[in-house]
């Protein structure tokens, strides 16, 4: 069965709305609890939240390759919690995060909710944007501190061996 261009479109923006999604997901669950807490109270008319799952704490098992390319092995377990709600419309957001922080994960699971909604995705993108840009900042000055820190080796060559 072959698709047509208009079925190859109509997959295309799926997967391209669901990069987008992934994307504020990801951010959502790197934000801190007071940038969220904070994004929420700016809201001024805050949607009817019902919770539908959690918050639930549980383990997942965190895998690691040695270089980056070598063979998974299991490094160990971390924390996480996640959320999922229901808005008034029947949007459904979920929301995790590291640790033990059910109100972050909620908190992202709202936002989650917010950014399926053509209206209110704007004003989330301005949060994530925030996010984003806090993130390069510290990832930034990671780099400058491990710069600072860097020896180079080097051999010099003595005499024609």
């Amino acid at each position: 069965m072959t698709m047509t261009s208009t079925q190859k479109s109509a997959e295309s923006a799926a997967k391209g709305a669901a990069g987008e999604r992934q994307r504020a997901m990801g951010l959502l669950a790197k934000a801190s609890r007071a940038e969220l807490q904070a994004a929420w109270d700016a809201i001024g008319d805050k949607p009817v939240i019902q919770p539908v799952r959690g918050p639930e704490t549980g383990l997942v098992m965190v895998r690691g390759r040695i270089g980056g390319g070598g063979a998974p092995f299991n490094l160990g377990e971390a924390t996480v919690t996640r959320a999922s709600i229901r808005l008034e419309d029947g949007t459904v957001g979920h929301g995790q995060s590291l640790g033990t922080d059910g109100a972050k994960a909620r908190l992202a699971a709202a936002f989650d909710a917010l950014f399926q909604q053509p209206a209110r995705k704007a004003e989330v993108e301005r949060l994530l944007d925030a996010i984003a840009s806090r993130i390069a900042d510290e990832d930034a000055e990671k780099a400058r501190q491990t710069a600072a820190t860097r020896v180079d080796f080097f051999t010099m060559v003595r005499g024609e061996d």
